[in-house]
This record gives C-alpha cells, sequence and structure tokens, in this order.
C-alpha cells in the first residue's frame, strides 16, 4: 500500500458543491482506498491505495462523486513522497524564507508542454511571483491569493492543464497528517 493525496477542486466553496467530508470518506472507500482522512472542508483527502500507479485514479474519484452527487469535481493525486518533496522543495521558502502565509501552490494534472510554458513564463504581474517546476507552481503573494491575476483560471487558460491550488500551509498540515 502507499499513501496518496488527493485535492478536490472548487467542493464546499460559497455554499457551491457541498459534500460531508465524513460521507466523502464513506464514498472513498467504496472505491477500495484505505485509511481515508480528510483536512478541512475543501477536499483534501489522505489514503492508502493498493496500485502505486493508477493513472485513472483522479478519474475515478471524481466519477465516484458525480454518480452520488450530480456534479463534477476536478480531481489531481499526488503520492506522498511526491507532496512531500512540493513541501520541501518550495523555492520561496527554501530559498528566500518568505512568509508561509503568503504562499501557495498551483497543483497542475499534468507537467504543460514547453510551447505554453514559454508563453506563460513572460507573464509579470508584480508584486506575486511564480515558479513552474514539473507538475506544480510556487506562487508568492504578498497582498494574498485573493487579489493576484495568477488564479487557477489563469494557469488553466494559459497552460491547457487542470490546476487546484492550496497555501502551503495546507500543504504542510495534509503532509504531517499523511506522515502520522
Amino acid at each position: 500500500m502507499e499513501k496518496f493525496i488527493a485535492i478536490l477542486r472548487g467542493i464546499n466553496v460559497s455554499g457551491q458543491k457541498k459534500i460531508k467530508m465524513d460521507k466523502l470518506r464513506l464514498l472513498m472507500e467504496e472505491l477500495k482506498l484505505k485509511n481515508v482522512q480528510t483536512y478541512i472542508q475543501s477536499g483534501n483527502l489522505i489514503f492508502e491505495y493498493n496500485k502505486v500507479i493508477d493513472v485513472e485514479l483522479p478519474k475515478k474519484i471524481g466519477e465516484k462523486i458525480y454518480q452520488n452527487y450530480g456534479f463534477q469535481v476536478p480531481v489531481i493525486t499526488r503520492t506522498l513522497s511526491e507532496w512531500k518533496n512540493v513541501f520541501d522543495n518550495n523555492p520561496f521558502l527554501k530559498d528566500r524564507g518568505e512568509d508561509i502565509s503568503r504562499l501557495h501552490v498551483t497543483f497542475l494534472a499534468d507537467k504543460p508542454k514547453d510551447e505554453y510554458l514559454n508563453n506563460v513564463n513572460k507573464f509579470n504581474s508584480p508584486p506575486d511571483e511564480f515558479i513552474i517546476s514539473g507538475k506544480e507552481i510556487y506562487l508568492f503573494c504578498p497582498n494574498g491569493y485573493g487579489r493576484t491575476k495568477l488564479s487557477n483560471t489563469f494557469f488553466e487558460n494559459k497552460l491547457k492543464v487542470l490546476a487546484t491550488t492550496r497555501n502551503v500551509k495546507t500543504v504542510k498540515n495534509v503532509l504531517d497528517i499523511a506522515n502520522n
């Protein structure tokens, strides 16, 4: 069994796409996910799964939610080691020591194509900054994520890939739960 993290985009936000976490845990157990835990109401799942790599897992989770709730939920998964890597290698935290409350990570479902990366890397939106590394985008938003132009929608439109964002405090807390 390997530990995984699944992040669901857009549930329990402003009264939309409501899913109670206890019901979500039970639903995920129907997919043979083991020891399912959740962190806060915004769709962070920690679980064990018997397949090391299952590229269909995000789709299976999304379909299960759709079957039971009737709405689409984008899902992105990472292994525990990938998640740990994301936290440990955040350049704004590791190299610059920025305030963790101003840091976010946008998780991408797939690695973007070079042609899209080249276009988005030319974009500048001071004082906000971003660094793309593989399937993650590290964000520094000194005035808060709510004020940045570097949103999920921005990156999805520019990179042509599904995205969802978590603040670094959430990334760390999920990592702590997964490590216990």
